[in-house]
């Protein structure tokens, strides 16, 4: 029996990193007996022929997972978006955030486009990019020709690191990978002018080495679902709302209409801006209206 890791699924194939190289494996029957995908950056055990070819035996318990895209054990997320080109969103934004709080996992901010963008959007992008670096993440602002030192930077964050690119299509996931390893010569797209979105140019998911450690260019969307978080667990992905929580008179707050709401007093204040509490209200408004799940 081997160990390694899962870095690409295709065509019913998991090809499996180990010591000595890449095998290619299918999994057991007896995962689909137990309703088990193995997922890119699963640790697994396999066996194997000489022609490296082989069967996953075992799965190793997965740190996280995330479901959009389909992938384990990841260390850290680059949410990726645009100034312009499509128009930058915070309420998408947002909900890429929700979704890397959710799995408490330590998310990067990177908007694009800078060059590309007018001077006033880029004046409403910094209004942006303040209320988030003080919320305390990292962001960075980057034009794909002239920022080498921002982008250095990035590269600096992937050593020892599991990193997912997520973020909507057309906001230059792959782009980004390009011009920080240009051997990697990811294909790209063209931003329909029609839609203001990117067409979908990255098919699977696939572990790249890159600056000593792993990044995953990952198929872009535009939209996500909270499909198994709680209403009373969506405060907790957002920072400002988690450090207040405690401060509320009733522990299940959801801070709209409960009495004594530190949040709802921090918003009076300014402290917690308008924008994001709207964002939560929305976001809190899905999940109670969600359709309940079935199991099978």
């Amino acid at each position: 029996m081997a160990e390694g890791r899962i870095v690409k699924a295709l065509s019913g194939f998991y090809y499996v990193q180990a010591d000595d190289g890449v095998y290619a494996c299918k999994g057991r029957g007896v995962f689909r007996n137990q309703n088990i995908t193995p997922l890119v950056g699963d640790f697994v055990t396999f066996d194997h022929t000489e022609d490296k070819e082989g069967y996953i035996q075992t799965i190793e318990p997965r740190k996280n997972e995330l479901v959009r895209p389909p992938i384990a054990n990841v260390t850290q997320v680059i949410i990726t978006t645009t100034v312009c080109q499509p128009k930058f969103s915070s309420l998408l934004l947002d909900r890429f955030l929700v979704e890397v709080e959710a799995k408490q996992i330590k998310p990067i901010i990177v908007v694009t486009k800078k060059d590309l963008a007018t001077e006033k959007e880029i004046a409403t992008m910094n209004d942006y990019i303040a209320d988030y670096q003080a919320l305390g993440y990292e962001v960075y602002f980057i034009g794909m020709n002239d920022s080498i030192d921002e982008l250095d930077k990035i590269k600096q964050h992937l050593t020892d690191e599991v990193t997912v690119l997520m973020g909507q299509s057309g906001v230059g996931k792959s782009t980004l990978l390009n011009i920080i390893h240009p051997s990697l010569n990811i294909e790209t797209g063209e931003i329909s002018k029609s839609l203001g979105r990117g067409k979908h140019t990255t098919r699977h998911v696939e572990l790249i080495a890159l600056n000593d450690g792993l990044v995953a260019d990952t198929p872009g969307f535009s939209s996500l679902e909270f499909d198994t978080l709680e209403q009373e667990e969506l405060s907790d992905c957002f920072v400002e709302m988690r450090e207040l929580r405690p401060a509320c008179k009733f522990r299940s707050c959801l801070h709209v209409k409960e009495p004594q709401c530190a949040v709802k007093k921090a918003l009076e204040s300014g402290e917690v801006k308008q924008y994001r509490y709207d964002h939560y209200i929305q976001f809190l408004d899905e999940i109670k209206n969600r359709k309940p799940r079935y199991s099978s």
